[in-house]
This record gives C-alpha cells, structure tokens and sequence, in this order.
C-alpha cells in the first residue's frame, strides 16, 4: 500500500467487515484491511479514528491495529516520535470512561504497556502511570486496567526486548509494587459494595503476584488478603467475585516458591486457607460446581506450594497433612471435573516420593493414596443406563484414560498387587447385590495395575480369571469388554502360568464373534501373544487361521493389525521351514486383495477393503515382526516371500505415485521388508532404486529420501554397492532443491528437508569418503546452511545430525582404514564452511529457533570446539559481533561482558550440557 488510504475508505472497509451480507466482501475487506494494518500509514490513520470515536467497532479497530504494531512494527518510528506517540495514546485512554469502550480500553492500555517496556528513554514508566491516573477515583477503572496488563507483558513473547530490558523494567515494577499495595488496599475499602470494581481489584492483584514482585510481608499484613478470604467464605459470593477472588488466591500459592522466603504470607494463606472446606461443603450442598471448582484449585494450589514441607515434615507446622484431607474432599465430589484438577498434584507428590524410596515416608502417605484410588473408583462408574461398551473417544473416556494414568503413577505407595486385590475382595464382599457399573469400574481400576502384579500371585489372579471366564451370558456387555481388556493386562502373569492361556485364548476368540468386543479381544489376544511366544507353539494353527479371517470380524484396523502382528511374533519361535510356510499364507491373505485392488476386479467379496493402504499396512506389519534368529548362513524366510509379491509392491507404486497417502505407505511397507531381510533384498535393490529416483522426478514424495537412507543403512559399507548408492543419491537432488530452492522452500517443505539430510547422515555413516568426495557435497553445504534457521523440530533435528555426524567423523576413527582420507575431507570442508556453521548456529538461536531446539544446534557448536578448539574460538567471535547488541533507541541486547562470558564458558565447555544452557541462557538477551 504505498499511498493513504482516505480515512472514509477505511470506516467503509471496517463497516463492509462487520456489517456486509456478502461473505466475499467480507473477505475481500478484511484482506484490505489486513494489508492497511501492515502499512505505515496505519499508525496515523488510527490515531485520527481513535480521535474521531465514530463508534465502537471502528474504535476497536483502531485500538487493536495501534496495539499491534507496537508490538511488531515499533521499528517504523523514528524515536523523535515516540513521545508523542506515549502523549497521544494517554489522552485517548483518558477519553474512555464509557462502560461500553472496555474493550477498546484494554486494547489501549496493552498498548500504552507494550510502548513503555520498548521506549528505553521512559524512564520509570510504572511510577509516571500510577502518578497520571491516581489522581481522581473518576480515573480508577483505567489505573487498575493499566496496572493489570503491565505486569502481564513484561514477559510477552510477541516483544522481542531481550532479558535485560525485561529486568529493567521488572525492578521498575518492583519499587513501585508497595505503592500497588497500597493503592489496592484503598480502593478495596471504597469499593466494597460494587463487586465488578472489587473483581478487577482482584484480577489486578493476581497480575501482580506472578513476577514474584510483590513485598509478600506488605501484602500478609494489609486487608486484601482478609478480604479475599472473606470473600470466599461466603457461599452467596456472586460468581464472578467468587472466580476472580479464586485466581488471586491460586496466583499468590502458585507465586511463593520458596516458603521460607514468603514465609508471613504463607502462614496468612494457610489459616485463611484451611477454613474454607466448611464453605467448599455449603457450595456442594447448593450444587454450585463452578465455585467447587474454583475451591479445588485453592486447595490444590494451597498443596502443590506446600508440597515440600509435607514431605520434609509431615504432620508438622505448615507441612500439616489436613491440606491433602481438603484435596481428597474435592476428590470425592461428585462431577469429575472438581476431582480431575487434583490429578497433577499427586503426579507431582509421587514423583517426589518415589525419587525419596523412604519406605516410612510412604506409609505416612499410604492411606490418603488408597483413598485417592477408592475415590477414582467411584468416578469411573457409568451411567446406570449406558448400552454397549465404554466410548473411550467422548470426554467421559479421556477422564477415564487419565484416571487410569494417575493410577499407574501413584500405585507403587500401595503396591499393585495389594490394590488389585482389594478391589477384588471389595467387589467378592457386595455378592449378587453389586451392581454392573460398580464392577465395572472396579475391573477397570484393577486392569491399570494388572500390567505390574507380582507374577507368583496365586491368591487373588486366579479366582479372578476364573470368574471372567465363566461371566453368564446376560452380564453387561460393558463388563465383558473392561474383563477382556483386563485379560490382555494380566499377560505377563499368565506367561508365568502357561496353564492358563488355552481357556483364555478360547475365552477371547468367542470374544471375537461378538462385534461389540471382537476389538478388545483382539487387541487382548496380541497383548498375550507378544509375551506367551514360547507357549503358543500349539495354538498357531488357531492363530494363522483367526489371522487370515480378520474380515470376517468387526474389528478396527489397528485392532486387525494387532492379531496380525501377535500370530507373526508367535511364528516366529517356530523352526525356519514352519515360519516360511506359515508366512506365506499369512501374507497371501492380505497380498491377494490387493492384487485385486490392482486390477479393479470387481468380484472380490464387498466386505473386503478397496483402500490399498489397509493391506499395505498389514503387510508391513507381519514384516516388521517376523525377526527369526538366523545363523550359519541360513536364507532368511522372508527372502523368497519378498521376492514373490515384490511385483505387486513395485505395480502399488506405480499405480498411485500420485497420492501420498498411498505412497507413504507403500514405501513404509518396503521399508520394514528391507530391515526384516537385510542383505537377503539385494536382488530387489537394482529395479527398486530405479523405480525410487522415477517416481521422484514427477512426484517429490519425502519418502522415497527415507527410504533411501534405510538402503543405505543396510547396503552403505558394501563397496560393491556404493556406486550405486552415491547414483541415487546425485538422482535425488537436483528435484530435491528445485523444490527447497523455491521462495519459502525450506519452510514449505520440511518433511522433505528432514529426509533428505536423514539421507545424508547415512551416508556419513556408512560411506563417508564416497559421500565427502562426490560432486554435490558443496550444494549439500550449502543447503544445510541455509536450513539450519527452519524452526521446524523434525527438520532442523536432521540438519543438526547432518553436522554432527560430519564433525565426528574428523574425530571418532571407527574400524576403518580410510580415517585420514576422511578426516583431511570434513576438515577441508569445515575450513571453508566453519565460520559460516558458526554464525548460522549463533543467529538461528538468537532469532528463529525455540528454546526447546537448543540442545541439537548447541551439540553442533560442541562438536565444532571438540575438533579444533582454538579455531572454532575465533569463528564464535566473529560470529558475536556480527550481533545487533544495541538497539536504534539505545536499548542495550548484550552487554560486552555478556558477550565474552559466553564466549568464554562455550569455549571452554567439556561438557554438552554446559554449551546447551549458555546457549539457553544466551538467546534470552535478545527476545
């Protein structure tokens, strides 16, 4: 947009984006707009439209486009402007005192706070404010609007300001915060009768306890927390009061993480604290949900900060365990969203415990964890009325999914064994009076511990089993389908009782035929399967016939690929001239509809699937998971089956080089029968990587690069085939980096970029000297440079091995005789490259890259010092100065000590980790 816009043009733009019935003029107004807002000429048209206050919605446009670009356009103005801008932005926040410009309001105040954490010359912003807008109660509403968001965007990512003007600017939040106190406290006392003032009083506080900024011993000994307080002990508390006095209360928990140090203000939460059950009973009493929530939070909150007294002193002081009474109440209530805020607390309390291993420190807990699983029990309970099996997809089923994970993490305080028995004994306790969903749930709470009872149990296990396998017809259908999921859990106990696996087995294939729980019994028959190998010998049969049926149950495709791949785990302990046979009618039954597909032979029975993909996966499954012991030169079984439906592998790709979906799989499948048979494939290599660079020079598939990396993984050290492979790999690139080199091509295609330098790591594995002598290792370079900034995991992950792998070959020798042939070759290479790697590696960390990608590119840089220290030194230097450490405004990035304590502790590092969190702790002066 290089010439103004009209100011009409744009009310006429934001009244076609409200208000235009036409959804493409809709659209074609927002496109402008969004166009305008990225313009210069957007900062003083909104300021004219904030003057002109037309209406609501042009002001909130106005107001949001101002916000944003402070936020990401700051650099536009000259800093001559930004006073004005400061002055300009307080006059129109001071012309908003109607209720219905709140928003707008907002939108303003995050401005004014976004303006005053980048304008470096406004000294002590805070304080100016708070002068400003104290001056009048006409003005509170708009000081408390301003002082809750500025504490919220000191640690905004959307302002890149660098570690070091964020504590400038929190100790400037810091000397003002008593004022803050104060300030509050006087407003609490005006405003006691109006509960939406009184609310954003609260909302203000709560803003304030997250930075840590707020002297607690000023806070504990004014009136705000007794009024928070207070305020929660009413029942009748209006709900919005009740919410925001809930999150103030959780902000100063969740802010106190040493106790010690806030040791006054956590003594006044803690009394306050533990009197409001009486009032979590009255809102219970009321079916109040939404504030027996927010009472959950405060206890839960209330524990996690005390977490550590309760451990190092429990039943002492503030380590007092009535706290984890008042959880377990909210626990027991009766909707199980109040119970589920609890979970994180006891992942975080077990996790404790266990890293403890103080068998006394874990009785003292004990009963409040049996407790805990009673009460999930309970929860679990469905419907009286439900039909059919437990629906593990609605939120009822995610519940259940993460009571059955808390399970598993708290149990070892009981013990697996012991719980599991007394579930039983309770259920064994009711008689006939039990009711199907009490069993139910219980069987479900005894199938998350199943997995880990004591092998030698021949108390409780047995009577169980027994009782599931003589359930009457007529029991519900939910408890048949939890007994089998159970049965599949209880696997390795029965690999311990052989005995008992024949009634089981018959138990789940009747299971089977039943199409509400054919799933479950397969997914149970697998289960049992993968860990009874050796005892199954006699029932393959059974399990190649059940196996080559899958169709005729109604079972899902992960749970027909489950009994697939548990019958190939059970052949494969059989002798090779049993598993050849066995396998080849196991995979004909899935390689034969597929020929159909193929063909488009419409005769072939309608319950069969038409998708390629379901027979691709199947036969990648039974490939996957046939992995005989082979010895004294033997002929892997799967050789010649590989061989014979090679054919229809090769005409699938063929037949779909066009759609991925297929593709991928197609190529999934070639690969798991390349690693089942290993060298025993060289026959299929030759038509195989012909096929590979064709279809990759009409279809760019990403596959097909990782496919050629398992080649090369399983071919890279015969120097018979390393020609070959080198072939493939210089067929491969020159579509590979039509499509990178394309604008946004990195960003565009990173399965592609993830692949292809998966490809190249290979390579320096396996052939290295090949691979460092071939014409395109310069472009690869090249390409890797440029990817190293793709803030892409996966992608960025593959580049970051390439250059580990290319650094470690010029230190590690191996067992190979070509070391120095290599050496010489990555060191040439890192000569010309290395002071480029350094600087990608520096700027990507400093601009693109999360956090959470450090580790990868700081291991390239720690490589890099391991193969020549004092070199690498210097290019690290280079590469720091190169960085923008001031600002056009004279906001200071790093300072030069800064600068050269992180040249000097990567320097020296010895360490990975040591490079991982200077780079960490690096990259925060900049964002």
């Amino acid at each position: 947009m290089d010439a103004p816009p009209t100011i009409e043009t744009v009310i006429q733009a934001i009244s076609a984006l409200y208000h235009n019935p036409d959804a493409s003029e809709k659209e074609r107004a927002s496109r402008w707009l969004q166009e305008f807002q990225r313009s210069v000429h957007s900062w003083q048209i909104s300021d004219q439209l904030l003057r002109m206050k037309q209406d609501v919605e042009v002001c909130y446009f106005a107001a949001q486009t101002m916000r944003s670009k402070i936020q990401y356009s700051f650099h536009e103005l000259p800093p001559d402007s930004h006073q004005a801008l400061r002055d300009s932005l307080i006059i129109h926040i001071e012309s908003l005192n109607d209720p219905n410009y709140q928003i707008i309001l907002t939108q303003l105040c995050l401005a004014l706070s976004d303006l005053a954490l980048q304008m470096v010359m406004w000294k002590n912003s805070p304080n100016y404010l708070i002068q400003r807008f104290a001056a009048g109660t006409s003005q509170i509403p708009i000081l408390l609007e301003l002082l809750t968001v500025l504490p919220e965007e000191v640690h905004s990512r959307s302002l890149r300001l660098g570690m070091n003007r964020r504590e400038e600017f929190t100790h400037e939040l810091a000397q003002v915060a008593p004022t803050v106190v104060r300030i509050m406290g006087a407003c609490c006392e005006t405003s006691m009768g109006d509960h939406r003032l009184l609310g954003r009083i609260f909302k203000c506080l709560s803003s304030w306890f997250y930075p840590g900024i707020l002297p607690s011993n000023d806070v504990a000994g004014s009136s705000l927390v007794n009024l928070l307080l207070d305020v929660l002990k009413k029942p009748d508390t209006p709900s919005m009061l009740h919410e925001a006095a809930s999150d103030c209360i959780c902000s100063a928990l969740y802010a106190m993480e040493d106790i010690e140090e806030h040791l006054s203000l956590a003594e006044t939460l803690y009394r306050g604290i533990m009197q409001l059950p009486e009032s979590y009973a009255l809102v219970v009493a009321g079916e109040d949900v939404d504030k027996a929530i927010n009472y959950s939070r405060i206890f839960t909150e209330l524990a996690e900060a005390f977490m550590e007294v309760m451990v190092e002193t429990p039943n002492q002081g503030l380590g007092d365990l009535s706290i984890l009474d008042a959880v377990l109440t909210c626990v027991g209530h009766c909707q199980y969203e109040v119970a589920e805020i609890t979970f994180n607390f006891f992942y975080r309390l077990s996790e404790i415990l266990y890293k403890r291993r103080q068998d006394k420190l874990n009785e003292i807990y004990r009963p409040y964890i049996e407790r805990l699983v009673n009460a999930l029990s309970t929860h679990c309970q469905m419907d009286s009325d439900h039909e059919g099996v437990p629906d593990e997809n609605d939120d009822f089923g995610d519940f259940r999914i993460r009571v059955s994970e808390l399970i598993k993490d708290v149990i070892f305080l009981v013990g697996s064994t012991t719980c599991f028995s007394q579930m039983f004994r309770n259920l064994a306790s009711q008689g006939s009076t039990v009711t199907w969903y009490v069993t139910e749930a219980s069987l479900f709470v005894m199938s998350s511990v199943a997995k880990n009872v004591l092998p030698d149990e021949n108390g409780v296990v047995p009577q169980v089993i027994q009782a599931i396998l003589a359930l009457p017809d007529e029991t519900h259908v939910a408890v048949k389908h939890t007994s089998i999921q159970m049965l599949g859990e209880l696997s390795e106990w029965i690999d311990t009782h052989p005995q008992t696996i024949e009634p089981i087995l018959n138990f789940l294939t009747n299971g089977l035929r039943n199409s509400q729980l054919s799933s479950v019994a397969a997914t149970a028959i697998q289960s049992i399967c993968k860990t009874c190998q050796d005892h199954l010998a006699s029932h393959l049969e059974g399990l190649l016939q059940i196996a080559q049926a899958v169709d005729a149950f109604n079972l899902s495709q992960e749970a027909a690929i489950g009994l697939i791949e548990g019958t190939a785990l059970v052949l494969t302990r059989m002798p090779l001239e049993k598993i050849q046979e066995g396998l080849k009618q196991l995979m004909l039954a899935q390689v034969t509809p597929l020929s159909q597909v193929l063909k488009g032979d419409t005769e072939r029975k309608s319950s069969l699937s038409s998708d390629p993909t379901v027979w691709l996966d199947r036969i990648a499954a039974i490939f996957k998971n046939t992995n005989p012991a082979i010895t004294n030169g033997q002929t892997h079984p799967c050789q010649a089956i590989l061989q014979e439906i090679w054919p229809v592998l090769s005409n699938t790709c063929n037949t779909y080089q066009g759609d991925i979906r297929i593709i991928e799989r197609c190529c999934r499948c070639i690969r798991f029968a390349i690693r089942c048979v290993g060298k025993g494939s060289a026959l299929l290599l030759t038509p195989l990587v012909t096929q590979m660079v064709t279809i990759y020079q009409a279809h760019q598939h990403s596959c097909f690069l990782y496919l050629g990396s398992i080649l090369v993984h399983e071919y890279g050290d015969d120097p018979g085939c390393i020609p070959g492979i080198i072939d493939m790999l210089q067929a491969f690139i020159v579509p590979t980096f039509q499509i990178l080199q394309q604008p946004q091509g990195l960003r565009n295609h990173p399965d592609v970029v993830d692949d292809f330098f998966r490809l190249c790591s290979r390579l320096l594995q396996k052939c290295p000297v090949a691979f460092l002598q071939c014409s395109s290792v310069e472009p690869i370079m090249e390409c890797a440079l440029a990817a190293m900034s793709l803030d892409h995991r996966e992608a960025n992950a593959s580049v970051c091995k390439f250059f580990h792998e290319l650094t470690l070959g010029a230190v590690s020798k191996w067992e190979s005789q070509d070391y120095d042939t290599r050496k010489n070759l990555i060191l040439s290479l890192l000569e010309k490259h290395g002071p480029a790697i350094t600087t990608r590696i520096i700027n990507a960390c400093v601009f693109y890259l999360p956090s959470y990608m450090m580790p990868d590119i700081s291991e390239v840089l720690f490589e890099l010092i391991r193969v020549n220290r004092e070199t690498t030194s210097t290019w690290l230097e280079a590469a720091l100065k190169s960085l923008p450490v001031e600002t056009q405004d004279g906001r200071i990035n790093a300072t030069q000590k800064q600068l050269t304590d992180f040249h000097k502790t990567v320097t020296s590092a010895e360490e990975l980790i040591t490079v991982t969190y200077a780079m960490r702790d690096f990259t925060r002066l900049f964002r």
